[in-house]
């Protein structure tokens, strides 16, 4: 049994799965506030319960939300001295999608920007890099009809064609995503290098 940990994005949920199995699952959409709703989810998730591995959400998203995840993964892995791997969020909003043919998941990534990538469904799998564009650029570099994802909806309408349906990953739709979409190092997918800059 695996525990899950999503709070990359506006939604926080934590999921229980058993390979494409789902066990039990907590979702909020807090917006904020993910380090103070996150264990106390994942406690009541359990219930006494162990997991046998931990899989984290590990963006691109909200900075913060992103390292609230990790940390509460390390610090759980780290005590029951259990396997942890990531996934990316993208990838978690694809596979919720279901179908087959080529889609696009694009996510409000701050400072006016989308992080935007296309995945073909069947099998799941990326079809380009990770990005984070303008929405003029994403529009002229994402081609697939369909797109996912809290900035589909611009995306779309910058391009002015395609179906756009507003997605937020959700934990227990990782038991949806192949092996090796589910076993990312742990670390941290900004999507884009930091604000801040060092001194010269």
């Amino acid at each position: 049994m695996q525990l899950v940990i999503d709070c990359a994005t506006a939604a926080c949920s934590a999921a229980l799965i058993e390979g494409a199995r789902l066990v039990d699952e907590r979702y909020e959409l807090v917006g904020r506030g993910h380090a103070e709703r996150l264990v106390p989810m994942i406690r009541e998730l359990l219930a006494g319960r162990r997991p046998s591995s931990i899989l984290v959400d590990c963006g691109p998203g909200s900075f913060t939300g992103v390292r609230v995840g990790l940390a509460a993964a390390h610090g759980l892995a780290i005590g029951w001295r259990k396997p942890l791997h990531g996934y990316s969020s993208l990838a978690a909003i694809a596979a919720a999608a279901g179908g087959s043919g080529e889609l696009a998941v694009a996510l409000q990534a701050g400072h006016g920007q989308l992080f935007v990538q296309s995945y073909d469904r069947d099998p799941l799998k990326p079809l380009d890099e990770l990005r984070s564009l303008l929405p003029a650029d994403a529009a002229a570099a994402i081609g697939a009809r369909l797109v996912l994802g809290s900035g589909a909806e611009t995306l779309v309408s910058a391009r002015g064609h395609g179906e756009a349906l507003d997605r937020l990953p959700r934990a227990a739709d990782v038991r949806l995503l192949p092996e090796p979409l589910r076993t990312l190092p742990p670390r941290p997918i900004y999507g884009r290098a930091p604000d801040a800059k060092p001194q010269a």
